[in-house]
């Protein structure tokens, strides 16, 4: 039955790709994908207050990733990490999530930063906080992952600042971890990251880190939505450290890579497309390079909508897509962030997964939909 949309009328799919949980470990590439937290919908709070976070719902979301054979990134940016969740929040979320990935055999890879920070805050106070963060990551049995810090970026007077700082850090850490490079478009506060906003003066001082501590450093994870400085960092890393891509808008060519080498991955659109994502890179595995950019090209138009700009708010889109598809019983956001995007783009957000297959059940799909757009547009 047509549905009428913002943007016209659409007739919905009736059946859904079908891809069941299970299958073969994933060989080629190392492959996270960044989750969502379900909020407790009936926690009497205001935007302003500590996250009321649905445990039940956001451990069985990360088991359906790891059933896929995916990998979770915990208590990352699409978590909504400084964006309604705290500290108190995520630390919370990384114990939990560790005990469930022990206990499920699944692989979890967890953010460390200085958001326990509040105002403006010293370089040691800084290197104090993801010492604490690192410390908690690294006692949950999780592999941590040095995110950008808002703080740092703050406090920092120049590059040296930032070489100094990540030194300490990996000196500090008991096993390799991943560095985070989240750019601007994702989070403002971190514009001029690694001391420049000079895009190759910045890397510059990136690089030096992981070579001045190659053994520390599992990977690079750029989310920086430029592909082709992926591609030239990825080229110049040593050997053995990895590059995850964070880039949301060109994953597809990434991962596939060329005759000089390829992305791993840790990407927040994974959440709603991991038994997707997990499809094509088992394609991947038998070296059918085509038949892997067959069936992850066509999602890109959906992830290029969701990261739209201002691009910090795609968690909305991600957070909307797990309701229509199933896996939590609502639309509601720590923070109140479901007010983040407007009525069109997730209409629009629906059309495009829809397409795709993504949902398990087509009609509870649009049974919601249909649900949001009489409470939210009325009718037309």
């Amino acid at each position: 039955m047509t549905i009428h949309l913002p943007q016209g009328p659409y007739e919905p799919r009736t059946t859904p790709l079908g891809l069941a949980p299970g299958g073969s470990p994933l060989a080629s590439r190392t492959v996270f994908s960044a989750a969502h937290v379900v909020a407790d919908p009936y926690a009497d709070i205001s935007p302003d207050s500590p996250a009321a976070v649905d445990w039940d719902a956001t451990l069985a979301f990360r088991r359906h990733l790891w059933s896929h054979g995916l990998g979770v990134a915990e208590a990352m940016d699409t978590a909504q990490r400084g964006m309604g969740l705290d500290w108190a929040g995520a630390a919370e979320l990384i114990r939990r999530s560790a005990a469930e990935a022990k206990s499920v055999g699944g692989r979890i890879a967890c953010g460390v930063g200085t958001d326990q920070l509040t105002g403006p805050a010293t370089l040691a106070e800084v290197r104090a906080a993801y010492e604490e963060q690192l410390a908690l990551v690294e006692e949950s049995g999780a592999q941590a992952i040095l995110m950008a810090s808002r703080a740092l970026a703050a406090a920092a007077k120049g590059p040296e600042d930032y070489l100094e700082t990540y030194a300490h850090l990996l000196r500090q850490a008991s096993e390799p971890v991943v560095l985070h490079w989240l750019g601007p478009m994702f989070d403002p506060a971190l514009d001029g990251y690694w001391g420049s906003s000079d895009l190759d003066t910045a890397t510059g001082t990136f690089l030096k880190v992981i070579a001045e501590h190659p053994d520390k450093v599992d990977g690079i994870k750029i989310s920086l939505l430029d592909a082709e400085r992926e591609i030239d960092v990825r080229r110049r890393l040593p050997g053995g450290v990895r590059c995850y891509t964070g880039d949301d808008f060109n994953y597809p060519e990434l991962i596939a890579g060329d005759d000089q080498g390829f992305s791993h991955a840790l990407l927040g659109i994974f959440d709603p497309l991991g038994p997707l994502a997990a499809h094509a890179v088992r394609v991947l595995d038998t070296g059918d390079t085509q038949g892997f950019r067959d069936l992850l090209d066509p999602t890109v138009e959906l992830s290029r909508h969701l990261f739209q700009a201002p691009t910090r708010f795609y968690k909305t889109g991600v957070v909307f897509l797990a309701w229509l598809a199933g896996h939590q019983d609502h639309f509601t956001m720590v923070g109140g962030l479901q007010s983040a995007r407007s009525l069109p783009h997730l209409a629009k957000a629906y059309e495009l997964a829809d397409r795709l297959g993504l949902f398990p059940d087509p009609e509870l799909a649009e049974s919601r939909m249909r649900a949001l757009l009489a409470v939210n547009g009325g009718t037309r």
